[in-house]
């Protein structure tokens, strides 16, 4: 079920990319919510993919975070990589939390990352992006 709410920035949920072309992202991954919520831009919010493949170079666009426990059982790896050469704005019908079956229940995995692992993207986009 889509989210119906702005995230928090640091929020990593999983993003349905279907339907977008090679060599933009085309599957479903987790992805961390980079933008704050804004008034103006409802329905939106930008997100950084992250991978479970650790880059062959990495580059000063690549930021590894370290969970502290799996996101999900299809996401058990519990270090990924932001890709933060590839920033998408979204819309929330694409974005959806974590979650599992618990007793015909779903049970939601919210999880924010902490503000240093969040500057560390923030600071790689900038990298990527070249802004003074």
């Amino acid at each position: 079920m889509p989210i119906a709410f702005h995230p928090n920035a640091g929020t990593l949920l999983v993003c349905d990319f279907s339907g977008m072309v090679e060599p933009e992202m085309v599957k479903s991954r987790p992805v961390v919510v980079v933008s704050p919520r804004l008034r103006h831009r409802t329905g939106l919010c930008t997100v950084v993919p992250l991978s479970t493949t650790k880059p062959i170079t990495i580059m000063s666009w690549h930021c590894k975070i370290v969970l502290d426990e799996p996101i999900s059982s299809k996401w058990h790896e519990t270090e990924m990589w932001a890709k933060c050469d590839m920033l998408y704005t979204m819309r929330f019908a694409r974005l959806d939390r974590f979650h599992k079956r618990v007793e015909s229940k779903r049970k939601y995995y919210d999880k924010i990352l902490d503000a240093e692992q969040l500057l560390s993207i923030k600071s790689c986009m900038h990298s990527f992006i070249c802004i003074k």
